[in-house]
């Protein structure tokens, strides 16, 4: 893959060719497998067994067979919350007008934010109904969220959507849905942030056993580093063509980031003031 020249204003610069991948993985008649899908589940399963390895530490918090049977109510959470999401936050007025097409979850359109809403409800009656107790579940779930948001964001990237902002810099790609001009690769950038880096620190924190002895922590850090990942990714990301900038040049994905900020804070607050669970 070589670089590719393109002259501006202000002389030569190189831009880097779209690694352009198919976004279809398999396609056997009718069963077709994509790229995104396939994020989805390997995101899942990966966190499911990440998830099987922190319940074995001290203090316990489920039992495998809990968490085995929670990736089903977690799927369910992170599919139904994050279409809901999209439509109630993103294209609300378009769904209105055709309700159906919310069941048409193949035409892409899911929202992190509502998936986190979804796997919270999941959360709430799962442990209620094994008589767990709610927030050291989540912050398991908290630890190993990163690992879906690292692979979907691949998954975007492959799909050429949710691109960045027009730049000049020395990696801006040009995407084959926006436009000739170069962007940065945005999808690259959350990634990094909300996945690799949100991971190494919440394992480095889950690592410390008085840290997981208070409940709440781990996922009010999760929500605060997701926040903050978010709304400096935000920065570079392109808008949603049907939404564009809101107040004072804000984004749809910023906006919808503070409230996870402020429980992530309120989590911490109270899991700091609370005496270490024996």
């Amino acid at each position: 893959m070589t670089d590719v020249v393109r002259e501006t204003a202000t002389g030569m610069i190189f831009v880097i060719p779209y690694p352009s991948v198919d976004p279809v993985l398999i396609e056997l008649g009718p069963l077709v497998i994509r790229w995104y899908s396939l994020a989805y589940i390997a995101g899942l399963l990966i966190a499911w067994r990440y998830m099987r390895f922190m319940a074995k530490r001290p203090p316990e918090v489920a039992s495998k067979a809990d968490i085995d049977d929670f990736l089903v109510w977690a799927t369910l959470g992170v599919v139904v919350g994050g279409r809901l999401g999209y439509v109630l936050f993103y294209k609300f007025g378009y769904y209105l007008q055709d309700p159906l097409a919310i069941l048409y979850v193949w035409q892409g359109g899911m929202s992190f934010h509502g998936g986190v809403l979804g796997v919270l409800v999941a959360e709430v009656l799962f442990t209620r109904r094994r008589r767990l107790r709610l927030l050291p579940l989540a912050d398991i779930v908290a630890c190993a969220a990163p690992i879906g948001l690292f692979l979907g964001r691949l998954a975007n990237f492959i799909n050429g959507e949710l691109y960045g902002r027009v730049s000049d810099v020395s990696w801006a790609m040009v995407f084959p849905r926006g436009g000739p001009t170069p962007r940065h690769p945005s999808q690259i950038y959350e990634a990094l942030l909300e996945g690799f880096v949100l991971f190494f620190l919440l394992h480095l924190f889950w690592r410390r056993e008085s840290l997981r002895r208070r409940p709440g922590f781990l996922c009010g850090l999760f929500l605060v580093g997701y926040a903050v990942a978010r709304a400096i990714a935000e920065l570079f990301r392109q808008p949603d063509a049907h939404i564009g900038f809101l107040w004072a040049g804000s984004t749809m994905g910023q906006w919808l980031s503070l409230p996870m900020l402020a429980l992530g804070l309120y989590l911490i607050l109270g899991a700091w003031r609370k005496p270490l669970r024996e």
